[in-house]
């Protein structure tokens, strides 16, 4: 049963696109939008959550509440390294891969969409 509303679920959620007869490609860069303003959101959070932590840690009063602003700070900046880190890793398997261009490779004898040029 878990199964079956999933798959409803995930049918429910890729309807629309299916009605617009949106391509591979357009449903890519869809996704490829969300992700990036994804990472952008978590890279924020981590910020917030480094400076919480700060905040928490500068207002305390007792050696408790020091802690664990400490603790929230050294998370926060677990966080930020992590993300920054793949984020460099990517770049560079990028530049050894010398790949500069995100465009989708399609071979020559593919036709995707035959009005507009990729």
């Amino acid at each position: 049963m878990r199964r079956i509303s999933r798959a409803l679920a995930f049918a429910v959620l890729f309807a629309p696109a299916l009605a617009s007869a949106a391509t591979l490609i357009d449903t890519l860069v869809l996704a490829s939008t969300f992700l990036n303003g994804v990472i952008g959101l978590f890279i924020t959070l981590a910020i917030v959550v480094f400076f919480w932590g700060l905040i928490k840690y500068l207002i305390s009063m007792d050696h408790d509440n020091a802690n664990e602003g400490l603790k929230i700070m050294f998370w926060g900046v677990i966080a930020i390294f992590v993300m920054v880190s793949i984020w460099g890793i990517i770049r560079l398997l990028q530049s050894t891969l010398k790949v500069t261009s995100t465009d989708p490779v399609i071979p020559k004898g593919i036709v995707v969409n035959p009005g507009r040029t990729y």
